[in-house]
């Protein structure tokens, strides 16, 4: 699968996850630190793929409504990018 086709399933996912969300962490919230993310990599020796995919996970859900558990958003994101098939090692990265 191409990188974009993730890159746009992803944002998908995360639109339909996010919407009503109430926290302050909604799409609008992700879409900005998207953007941004974007900007910042023109700058810097990164792999976009790993700085986009992790600008839409990084709110995929919040620990302060999992009782606590700091590891619930790397597991929802962890288990979002096997369904694209996105290489363990951008995963990893991701997570």
């Amino acid at each position: 699968m191409s990188e974009n086709k993730i890159i746009k399933l992803t944002a998908d996912y995360v639109k339909k996850t996010l919407s009503g969300e109430s926290s302050g962490h909604d799409w609008w919230h992700i879409y900005r630190v998207w953007n941004n993310a974007k900007q910042i990599a023109q700058f810097e020796s990164v792999d976009l793929l790993v700085v986009e995919l992790a600008a839409f996970l990084h709110d995929i859900f919040d620990w302060k409504f999992a009782d606590g558990n700091v590891l619930v958003g790397s597991e929802m994101a962890r288990k979002w990018l096997d369904s694209p098939n996105v290489k363990d090692s951008i995963v990893n990265y991701v997570c």
